[in-house]
């Protein structure tokens, strides 16, 4: 079966799960507002410009979860789901999806972001395979730290590599769907990529490689 690759933040969703999880937290008080947004802030500038230290950032969204009990962060996530990432899962994508279901593919998304948050999201899309940074754990509570090598630019390639070994597969008409530049390797490496609502810098690559460019979001209510 063929792969359909989806990125998550700003490709299936209409938002960045990450940035918007640290909106939450800060907006319920969980962390200090002003510090939480204005780092927040300036890790998805420097996402979007192409320069993020993925393990700085890593470290700084993943404190949370070291220093909350289970029980209660996954309440938090719980009431995040309902109330930031519902509104951003557009019609448009749930279609693509489906169609790549109905095709018989092999779905997967593959995402920076944290399997904590990121987890519930895939199932919300009934995609049953993700590749997302993963938080580390020791005796049953998390500790901050990433593990292994976080699932961001190039280390998409190497975990999906990884993956695709453990189960014996490959690339073969693959499709991977992305709105950013930092996945362009990613892109490079399967048979049909697709930019999606592109950042700048990826609309001028896809334009120059011939790419399909499309967009997923829903038109906006009169």
């Amino acid at each position: 079966m063929a792969l359909a690759i989806f990125d998550l933040d700003n490709t299936l969703l209409a938002g960045d799960s990450d940035f918007l999880w640290g909106l939450f937290l800060a907006e319920q008080g969980i962390v200090d507002r002003d510090y939480y947004e204005r780092e927040n802030e300036r890790f998805y500038r420097e996402y979007q410009e192409g320069r993020l230290d993925i393990h700085e950032f890593m470290r700084f969204s993943l404190r949370v979860l070291r220093d909350h009990d289970r029980e209660a962060l996954l309440d938090w996530r719980a009431r995040f789901l309902a109330e930031k990432i519902e509104p951003i899962v557009p019609a448009a994508a749930l279609a693509l999806v489906e169609r790549h279901r109905a095709a018989g593919d092999t779905l997967m998304i593959i995402t920076a972001t944290n399997a904590f948050v990121t987890a519930p999201i895939a199932d919300r899309f009934g995609i049953p395979h993700l590749i997302a940074s993963i938080p580390e754990e020791q005796a049953g509570r998390f500790t901050g730290e990433v593990a292994g090598t976080p699932s961001f630019q190039q280390g998409k390639v190497e975990r999906l590599r990884h993956w695709l070994t453990e189960q014996g597969g490959d690339l073969r008409g693959s499709h991977f769907y992305s709105d950013s530049h930092n996945d362009i390797p990613l892109l490079e490496l399967v048979e049909r990529p697709v930019a999606v609502d592109p950042d700048e810098r990826l609309a001028r690559h896809a334009h120059e490689r011939g790419w399909p460019i499309i967009s997923l979001r829903d038109p906006l209510p009169a």
